[in-house]
């Protein structure tokens, strides 16, 4: 159930075309739903926060990936996991044949991104580097699939700052950035001095020893002098991506 689906219910029942006792029983799994003795399904998320709940795969076995994925595409014809493999891809392709894989972010999703309430608020998703993408990938699959518009400029990162410069008006009419960068994470404050829109700063884990599987990019992020920017955790393009989205919802709908 998400606010879409619960608006047109409404509308329904306001209508005449559907009963009190029906409605009722569509939103019966409110505010969330136990399956299987080892998941309790948040079905009221959508509309609590704007943006579904999405399946964190790791840890999970295939097939409790794939019941979950399967329940939450019975419900809302929709459903997105995340850091998937192909051993749970398979599992959940038995169930839900309609699920496709896009393994560079290692995102399973099921139906259809939601279509932009304003196609010209726009994201703007930027890696380091080529290395960087798995992670700028996550974070814009993710805004696709909650209706966030994304705009990607991968591999601009300060070795080559003229590669960046070249997309300053990309850049400047954004209404949030994310930057995903590994090695010492010079980018995120490089970006930040340019706009004046929130910067998301993702630091990952790219690069040689002394950058400590990011914590060298996380250090330098959380230690910019550009203001305006939020750090999140090493690799989270979820949750960067989480983030700018509700930028943007809030900056459309104060």
């Amino acid at each position: 159930m998400d606010m879409e689906r619960l608006t047109e219910l409404l509308g329904q029942v306001q209508s005449g075309d559907c009963t009190i006792d029906d409605a009722v029983a569509k939103v019966r799994q409110l505010p969330f739903e136990e399956l299987g003795g080892h998941a309790r399904l948040d079905t009221h998320r959508a509309i609590r926060t704007g943006a579904a709940e999405v399946v964190y795969c790791p840890g999970k076995r295939p097939e409790q990936v794939a019941e979950i994925v399967q329940r939450l595409t019975e419900i809302s014809g929709r459903a997105m996991a995340s850091r998937a493999n192909e051993t749970q891809f398979d599992a959940v392709r038995e169930v839900v044949p309609s699920a496709v894989f896009h393994q560079i972010p290692a995102l399973i999703t099921v139906g259809q991104p939601i279509t932009p309430t304003n196609p010209d608020a726009y994201v703007a998703v930027l890696t380091a580097g080529t290395a960087d993408m798995p992670v700028g990938e996550e974070a814009s699959k993710v805004l696709e699939w909650q209706g966030t518009r994304v705009e990607r400029l991968y591999d601009v990162g300060v070795a080559g700052i003229h590669r960046l410069l070249a997309h300053i008006d990309l850049l400047q009419n954004a209404h949030a950035l994310i930057v995903a960068a590994g090695m010492e994470g010079a980018l995120a404050g490089v970006v930040a001095g340019l706009v004046a829109c929130p910067v998301v700063a993702v630091p990952t884990s790219i690069g040689y020893g002394a950058s400590l599987g990011g914590f060298a990019p996380l250090l330098t992020m959380l230690n910019s002098c550009s203001g305006g920017i939020a750090v999140v955790n090493i690799d989270n393009g979820f949750g960067a991506a989480q983030f700018a989205h509700r930028i943007v919802r809030l900056s459309l709908n104060p």
